[in-house]
């Protein structure tokens, strides 16, 4: 279940909800004790994450690794 704050709490501490939010919390926003909304976090910063994850790796493919060090590391590696 998500935690209720009601609206003017939500005001007064917006950018404390919205660390906590970004940190992965829900809440439902209530006024007068009535649900009117809820507060999630972002499917796109999800989206980012993986977007930029997925550059890392295509960057470390273009990566080139000479035949000396390819040696060493085969000759270094599990025995």
């Amino acid at each position: 279940m998500l935690e209720e704050i009601g609206s003017y709490d939500a005001k007064t501490k917006l950018p404390e909800i919205l660390r906590r939010v970004e940190a992965g919390q829900a809440f439902t926003i209530t006024n007068r004790g009535k649900p009117v909304a809820d507060l999630v976090p972002s499917r796109s910063s999800d989206r980012l994450k993986t977007q930029a994850a997925i550059q890392n790796i295509l960057k470390a493919k273009k990566c080139k690794v000479s035949d000396d060090t390819f040696n060493e590391l085969l000759k270094s590696g599990r025995k």
